[in-house]
């Protein structure tokens, strides 16, 4: 699908807020409300657009801890751990990786005792290397259309 500037518009305006109405996104990109609904319906429909989510506070949800977990799997470790990653409630993204380590992990943990026992189930598939996240300085920040150089 072709996106051109008024997608890019209505794009930006749902990575900033996928709840607003359509006659708010119409307002800031200058179409009709109709014309959002349609090309929100025609990105959908191509993948461009492929969910709305809400995002939730770990803290807020007795999640005191956030780390980044890598994964250097053992010979024969790595398949069976792509199955049963899926399965651990701790991991809210993971992703397979280039270079010494085969994933990166972020996790939400209750405390240290929660991180210990699930550091436990990852060594049964390789080597690990923790980092507890202190802060986020950038996050969820919107793609946008850059402009060739």
């Amino acid at each position: 699908m072709k996106l051109d500037t008024i997608n890019w518009k209505i794009l930006t305006c749902l990575q900033q807020n996928a709840r607003q109405s359509n006659t708010e996104i119409a307002r800031k990109v200058g179409v009709t409300s109709p014309a959002v609904a349609e090309r929100i319906r025609k990105m959908e429909d191509a993948g461009v657009i492929e969910g709305y989510h809400a995002k939730v506070s770990h803290s807020e949800t007795e999640h005191q801890l956030k780390a980044i977990i890598t994964l250097r799997a053992f010979m024969g470790r790595l398949k069976p751990f792509l199955e049963t990653v899926k399965n651990f409630d701790e991991v809210v993204n993971c992703y397979r990786i280039t270079g010494n380590e085969n994933i990166v992990m972020e996790v939400v943990l209750k405390n240290q005792k929660h991180l210990e026992k699930f550091i436990d189930k990852l060594i049964t598939y390789g080597e690990t290397r923790t980092h507890i996240v202190l802060s986020n300085v950038v996050e969820n920040n919107p793609i946008i259309k850059r402009l060739p150089a």
